[in-house]
């Protein structure tokens, strides 16, 4: 009979349904479409109830972390509410080196003073995700600074030049005859040595920490020890839904930021982007994401209703619930509420009118509006394909948001909605 301990695990298909949303690769990948060494290593967790031991490293190299910063963090905390053992690996030595990757330069190093103040804020900052009493937070200067000269030695003699040239950024410095410095070689060593002596199942990192990653793997083999999985997530887009977050490129929000400000900038990003953000920056699982995705497509719920679902959920998640309620109303006060016209003319639109509702959908609830229809059946077009024109020339409002879809929910049109065409608007009245 099970124990406690061993029943306290999901089935291994629902922790694989939080767990792997977003990853972008798993190595080793999966043999077939339902037997992976990530499923396989987390069945023996729950067969022994021994929780695995998940990584992530962080450099501690500026003060203040974005929500980008914030993906590997979300994705610990994914493998904490499971019930596994989540390590947040502070690279304190590894930060006196700085990771080259994606870099054409050698980092500016950074002072011991300046990573142990970082190091502190990063502690702060990452407690707004992580579980303090379950989070086990380690600095890998433990370890590497008892190395030594001969231990450093015995772990270079583990790679060539060859191998370490590898790395794109590396390979592309060196075809352009740009400086790599010895020590930028000791990064990806050091790297992977953390996962040795932490004896890490899992490590997790970006798509740009692959060789890294990798290295931890090599390392683990070579001490008899079983080789990690590899999770990677991709680079998260800033604002601009184009290039990486970056405070740099002006295109980040900061956790630290007040809630008005980020839930406000949470709204202007644009839809597809934002189901990108509901993957990466959530809790929620994929399966529930592609849920509501399906119910906007089928005109079932707004897309703006759930974009405000998610700068709410965001913006409670660094703040509080009370305080991401103040600023949605804040945000709809000062943006959405103008886009409204108070004394729009009230017009009669019966739902019993001819080709309103659309014949694609399950008879068992009611089809959503062919929004085309009703905008000629309330007066702003004079045809339907008049209005389906207007919708994809991104002219069409309804209750105060751009509106370009063909059907709509009449849940999702509330009871009174507001419909804008160009400069024209009208308040609806249902009729039967």
């Amino acid at each position: 009979m099970p124990t406690k301990s061993q029943t306290a695990f999901l089935p291994v298909a629902d922790q694989l349904d939080l767990i792997t949303k977003g990853a972008a690769e798993i190595i080793p990948p999966a043999a077939s479409q339902d037997a992976t060494a990530l499923a396989a290593r987390l069945e023996e967790s729950r067969r022994t109830g021994k929780p695995l031991r998940i990584k992530a490293g962080f450099d501690p190299t500026a003060p203040d972390l974005h929500l980008g910063h914030t993906v590997l963090m979300r994705k610990l905390k994914h493998f904490q509410d499971l019930g596994h053992t989540v390590i947040f690996l502070i690279g304190d030595s590894t930060a006196l080196i700085g990771d080259p990757t994606g870099k054409n330069q050698t980092r500016k190093p950074l002072t011991r003073e300046e990573i142990e103040i970082n190091a502190e804020t990063y502690k702060d900052q990452v407690f707004k995700i992580l579980d303090r009493d379950k989070t086990e937070v380690r600095y890998n200067s433990e370890w590497l600074d008892k190395i030594g000269f001969a231990g450093m030695v015995k772990l270079a003699a583990r790679f060539t030049v060859s191998q370490m040239l590898e790395r794109e950024d590396f390979h592309k410095r060196f075809q352009e005859e740009q400086p790599i410095h010895v020590h930028e070689l000791l990064y990806p060593m050091v790297q992977g040595y953390d996962s040795v002596a932490l004896e890490c199942d899992v490590e997790l990192g970006g798509t740009d920490q692959k060789f890294n990653l990798m290295r931890g793997r090599d390392l683990q083999r070579d001490a008899g020890q079983k080789p990690q999985i590899v999770l990677m997530t991709p680079i998260l887009e800033g604002l601009d839904g184009v290039q990486k977050m970056s405070k740099s490129l002006n295109n980040a929000i900061g956790i630290k930021e007040p809630a008005p400000e980020m839930y406000g900038k949470l709204m202007s990003i644009n839809d597809e982007l934002m189901w990108r953000y509901w993957t990466f920056l959530t809790d929620l699982p994929q399966s529930a994401i592609d849920a509501m995705r399906a119910a906007v497509a089928r005109g079932e719920l707004h897309p703006m209703q759930a974009k405000k679902d998610l700068a709410g959920t965001i913006a409670a998640g660094f703040h509080s619930a009370a305080e991401a309620g103040a600023a949605a109303e804040s945000w709809a006060t000062q943006f959405q509420h103008k886009g409204l016209v108070e004394d729009a003319p009230e017009v009669d639109v019966s739902l019993l009118a001819e080709g309103l509702f659309s014949s694609d959908a399950d008879s068992a609830t009611e089809p959503p509006l062919r929004i085309p229809k009703l905008l000629q059946l309330a007066g702003l077009a004079a045809s339907a394909g008049e209005a389906t024109r207007k919708l994809a020339e991104n002219a069409v409002s309804i209750n105060g948001e751009k509106f370009s879809g063909r059907t709509l929910s009449r849940e999702a049109l509330g009871d009174e909605p507001t419909l804008r065409l160009g400069k024209k608007s009208v308040r609806v009245h249902w009729t039967e």
